[in-house]
């Protein structure tokens, strides 16, 4: 089991930035992965970035890449996310997930059987 707690949600202008945290504890090394997703009202949850804990491997929306930035630092068993350039289309819920030890995909939800309980964020325009 993994567990996960998101911090560092909150209310930003449009054009402003924010970083997300994602700390894992539990049985990380049973863990490919971190990703973080996203959940605006009367929306599906959609893939946002993810990263490796043991590569150098990236993975990002193209509705966010180049603004969002994740990262982790292992012996801290945290991810962050850093957004930049926030416009209201980034608001929703983040949630960070740890997937299982095999991965297809790290874009799909069903990679990630560990789920935290979600930070708000909100760009006012």
């Amino acid at each position: 089991q993994v567990q996960l707690v998101e911090s560092g949600g909150g209310l930003v202008q449009a054009g402003g930035s924010l970083e997300l945290s994602c700390a894992a504890s539990g049985s990380t090394s049973s863990s490919n992965g971190v990703g973080w997703f996203r959940q605006a009202p009367g929306k599906e949850r959609e893939f946002v970035a993810a990263i490796r804990w043991r590569a150098d491997t990236e993975y990002y929306a193209d509705s966010v890449k180049g603004r969002f930035t994740i990262s982790r630092d292992n012996a801290k068993n945290t991810v962050y996310l850093r957004m930049n350039s926030l416009s209201a289309e980034d608001t929703a819920v983040y949630y960070c997930a740890a997937t299982g030890r095999l991965v297809v995909n790290f874009r799909l939800r069903n990679a990630y059987p560990y789920w935290g309980q979600g930070t708000q964020v909100t760009v006012s325009s």
